[in-house]
């Protein structure tokens, strides 16, 4: 069994930064491409940004230059540093772990962006 938990979410002012953790934990032996996905009231869940073990990044076109997604593998940590936030940033964000053959979730955290 994986558990999957996220924080750092909150409110912030537009223009502002905020950093989420996502720690992953249980029958862990090798973790491919971590993720962050949101998902904003209405709309489907997007892809945020992807980094595999080596260090390889993607980003969505929405957040690119203003997001930074890293890793500590020993950890099986993910982080997004996102700076220079926007109220449509304003969604949950969910970190995904697939392992193996498994796609792990977290709940969830609230990121509310004011204008």
């Amino acid at each position: 069994q994986v558990q999957v938990v996220e924080s750092g979410g909150g409110l912030v002012q537009a223009g502002g930064s905020l950093r989420l953790s996502c720690e992953a934990s249980g029958s862990i032996f090798r973790v491919n491409t971590m993720g962050w996905y949101r998902q904003a009231p209405g709309k489907q869940r997007e892809l945020v940004a992807t980094i595999t073990s080596s260090g390889s990044t993607y980003y969505g076109d929405p957040v690119k230059g203003r997001f930074t997604i890293s890793r500590d593998n020993g950890k099986n940590t993910v982080y997004l540093q996102m700076n220079s936030l926007k109220p449509e940033d304003t969604a949950v964000y969910y970190c995904n772990v697939p392992v193996g053959p498994h796609n792990y979730w977290g709940q969830g955290t609230q990121v509310t962006v004011s204008s």
